[in-house]
């Protein structure tokens, strides 16, 4: 199966943010940002804001004298022995984080062994999670998480997943076309949310944005009531911006 890299604004917030975490590791007795600026050729506002996600997210730390050094969440993610435990969740507290600041459910899923999965999730009473009435693995034309995962398959990719999950309809606006379906796959922009405006449940509207990490496919998404539909764009568009620590987690 190829897949259809084409990097987003997270993918490159997250590739700079390894190289400051990369910078930092190396100065074991802490590193200034005026020094982190000239070996990483990054601009002080953009260093500012990656500095002050890495120090969000426990990546680094700032000593008594300004300097940088290596955080308890990278410490975390280094040893072997937790690993896995130790990303689960570190990639839930981003979750409940970027819950709250698009005042949504937020899910997480990947596409594995030709299979949707949401391997993680953040909902609250205020931001319930949607109703899986229909199994996420059997239902990728009509939801923002399926339809964002094909769009990074290529395109035998996609039609090897239609031919082995039948499109049923499951309101009456899922589209249950493979051919309509992949003409709108296929020119879905990469840096655009994929969008489910209640073609999955009645009374539910999400989006989707890509996450790939390495040969990974996956994605970031939220979930609203069809009432709050006014906000899915900007909640979409945060919840783009703010992948970055998402993606950082899972190349670490």
């Amino acid at each position: 199966m190829a897949l259809k890299h084409e990097p987003t604004a997270p993918y490159h917030s997250a590739q700079d943010a390894l190289r400051v975490l990369e910078t930092v590791a190396r100065h074991t007795t802490g590193v200034t940002d005026t020094e982190l600026a000239r070996h990483t050729g990054l601009g002080p506002e953009r260093l500012t804001a990656l500095l002050r996600m890495l120090r969000r997210e426990g990546y680094v730390e700032q000593v008594t004298d300004g300097a940088y050094v290596t955080g308890d969440a990278l410490a975390r993610l280094g040893s072997a022995h937790h690993r896995e435990e130790a990303l689960r969740e570190q990639l839930q507290r981003t979750l409940d984080r970027l819950r709250d600041s698009v005042g949504a459910a937020v899910y997480l899923s990947r596409y594995v062994e030709g299979e949707v999965k949401v391997t993680q999730y953040a909902d609250s009473p205020a931001t319930p999670k949607v109703n899986e009435w229909v199994d996420f693995r059997y239902s990728a034309h009509a939801t923002a998480v399926g339809k964002s995962l094909l769009t990074q398959l290529d395109h035998n990719g996609r039609r090897d997943h239609l031919s082995r999950h039948k499109m049923a309809r499951l309101t009456s606006r899922t589209i249950t076309s493979d051919r309509l379906l992949l003409s709108r796959l296929e020119a879905q922009p990469p840096t655009v949310p994929v969008l489910d405006l209640q073609e999955y449940a009645v009374g539910t509207v999400c989006a989707a944005v890509p996450i790939t990490a390495g040969s990974t496919v996956g994605c970031l998404a939220l979930s609203l009531p069809v009432e709050h539909a006014h906000r899915l764009r900007q909640a979409a568009e945060t919840l783009n911006r703010s992948a970055a620590p998402v993606l950082l987690s899972l190349a670490l």
